[in-house]
């Protein structure tokens, strides 16, 4: 699609394909942060602290939904920089055999001073495919301006 700024609808809403979080993501997860905690990592200590099962890192959930976002190609050339994530809330944990999928909306925009660009807010929702909300968040970006 390759958004630029002007074309930033506030309002606009997209939902991206959906994913299966599975043991072998939550491993990489944990191999990759070095953060090996019981909770993810081995069912039956997971089980005594009152989950089904391991559960997902909240930061791997973070991280899953920026990618998920990434594959709607909403910014492919017009992304510039990631400037962060606020009021990020792990609703509900995620475990291995969810199916789960990303909902975003925008909810702002406005000039950037220094560069030919424009931030732009988006509400960004991790939702399991029962409708659940498990991570909530608000992402901000700098995107490009039209040339």
């Amino acid at each position: 699609m390759n958004l630029y700024y002007e074309d930033v609808e506030i309002g606009r809403s997209y939902t991206t394909p959906g994913h299966e979080i599975t043991v072998a993501d939550i491993a990489d997860f944990c191999s990759l942060t070095r953060d090996h905690h019981p909770l993810h990592s081995d069912a039956d200590y997971a089980k005594e602290a009152g989950f089904p099962g391991i559960i997902a890192h909240g930061l791997y959930g973070l991280a899953l939904m920026e990618g998920l976002k990434t594959e709607l190609k909403l910014y492919e050339e017009t992304s510039i920089a990631s400037l962060g994530w606020n009021n990020v809330r792990f609703k509900h944990p995620i475990v291995a055999g969810d199916a789960v999928y990303v909902e975003m909306d925008f909810t702002a925009k406005r000039e950037s001073g220094s560069r030919p660009a424009g931030i732009i807010t988006e509400a960004v929702r991790l939702m399991r495919d029962d409708g659940t909300l498990l991570i909530d968040a608000e992402h901000i970006s700098l995107i490009r301006k039209k040339p």
